[in-house]
């Protein structure tokens, strides 16, 4: 039944191709965007969650009160 109603549709064939236009094109700009971080940036980033900072008096969003 979809079938029939899909194929009724002028134009739909180019739908698949420009959803397939999107995904690659967002996965080819994050590649893109990988391969020209800055490395020392990302060296730095790496360790910053695992950092040995006294964690107890630090609130959300770095204030102290």
């Amino acid at each position: 039944m979809y079938k029939n109603v899909l194929q009724a549709i002028d134009g739909i064939e180019i739908y698949p191709l420009i959803s397939f236009s999107i995904f690659f094109l967002f996965f080819l700009g994050l590649l893109v965007y990988v391969a020209l971080l800055d490395k020392k940036h990302v060296q730095a980033m790496s360790g910053v969650a695992c950092s040995p900072e006294d964690e107890s008096d630090a609130t959300i969003g770095g204030n102290k009160q």
